[in-house]
């Protein structure tokens, strides 16, 4: 009876480490893999994708507001939202209920099928870019050989919805800030992208989890001399100005333009633009994370067994959070430090200083990767 019908205890060991190795792909390959011989097992994987996307888009958006009005209030020395929840942390949830409990209105005039699919198309693109986000060796809904070049198409719909936005409202300011929107991002995508190739170039891949692969005798960020601290200062500074985060926030001026391109939104569909914004931080402090600063690597040192050993102890999606959390509270930090840029000082900043810089950066990558002059380049 026990050899025809062996026991769960005796299949365990045999199974375990083909379980142990599904669990450690993305979440797609899971599902791939899952195809031959069970279809209802990729579709299940395919749903706890799609719902790990979502739970992460409704939990980034509720951390990262209230995250925003408390960092406001500390550097102005308040408190912020302080009554709803503990110490004001149910603040975002009784926010949304009140947005969802809104009236949605449409200008006179406007072209509604535009207005209708704007926000939609902000939110699509950066939803898109956070599937491919690795957060740990097993927390990734995909990876693409391409991953990069997606990435950097993906979120280059939000600017398709802002102008959309602006165009639709019939509203000359909401127009002027898409206007505005469209000239900034698309200037100062020319300097991220530069600043991503640097990276393409030292680590040898386009997939995100080839980049992570390739810094784990260090990040980039310090060992391709100069070039790695140089290519991360300038993707940060891009990126601050495509989510149009001050002293970049021109689309938004308050004092020029009311609210810019979402003027005429209400309701649900101006809290579309307004996560938006945030998710969009995020995805780029997570790539600025995963390009220069190893993902969700630890802090490594060459072959220095020893420490690198203790690094290890921390698990992989805390150096991920760490290193992500840092980056969008330099970001915030930069709202309250820096004053808003004019429009001529912002373009003027790019044309003829970043993108210079960047292109010499370049060079500058190559001649490392062409003469060897990375650290430790056993791990390269």
């Amino acid at each position: 009876m026990s050899t025809l019908f062996p026991t769960a205890e005796a299949l365990l060991p045999d199974r375990l480490p083909a379980l142990l190795a599904s669990l450690s792909l993305p979440v797609s390959e899971r599902a791939t893999a899952a195809l031959p011989g069970s279809p209802l097992m990729a579709a299940f994987w395919m749903a706890v994708a799609l719902a790990g996307v979502m739970a992460a888009f409704v939990m980034l958006g509720l951390v990262l507001v209230l995250m925003e009005r408390k960092v406001a209030a500390h550097f102005q020395c308040r408190l912020g939202p302080m009554r709803v929840g503990p110490h004001g942390m149910f603040q975002t949830v009784a926010d949304t209920v009140k947005l969802l409990g809104k009236e949605d209105t449409v200008p006179q005039g406007a072209d509604r099928m535009l207005f209708f699919i704007a926000p939609a198309l902000v939110l699509t693109g950066a939803l898109l870019a956070m599937a491919l986000v690795p957060a740990s060796p097993w927390l990734q809904v995909t990876d693409l050989s391409i991953g990069v070049v997606f990435v950097l198409a993906v979120g280059s719909l939000g600017i398709l919805g802002i102008l959309l936005g602006g165009w639709s409202s019939n509203n000359k300011w909401s127009l002027l800030g898409a206007m505005r929107a469209g000239a900034q991002i698309v200037s100062y995508e020319l300097t991220a992208t530069l600043a991503v190739l640097c990276v393409v170039l030292l680590a040898g891949s386009l997939s995100l989890n080839g980049i992570i692969a390739s810094q784990e005798a260090g990040w980039w960020i310090w060992r391709a001399p100069v070039a790695g601290l140089l290519g991360f200062l300038l993707f940060v500074i891009a990126s601050t100005a495509e989510v149009n985060r001050v002293p970049f926030d021109m689309p938004e001026g308050e004092s020029e333009l009311a609210a810019g391109f979402h003027t005429e939104f209400s309701g649900l569909r101006f809290a579309f633009f307004f996560l938006a914004e945030f998710l969009n931080m995020f995805v780029a402090s997570a790539m600025a994370a995963t390009l220069f600063l190893g993902g969700w690597l630890p802090f490594h040192l060459g072959n220095w067994q020893a420490f690198n050993g203790v690094m290890d102890l921390i698990p992989p999606v805390l150096w991920f959070g760490l290193k992500t959390g840092g980056l969008i509270f330099l970001m915030m930090w930069f709202r309250w430090t820096f004053p808003r840029l004019r429009v001529d000082q912002l373009m003027r900043l790019e044309w003829k200083f970043l993108l210079p810089v960047s292109l010499m950066n370049l060079l500058l990558c190559a001649l490392l990767v062409l003469l060897g002059g990375v650290l430790f380049p056993g791990g390269f």
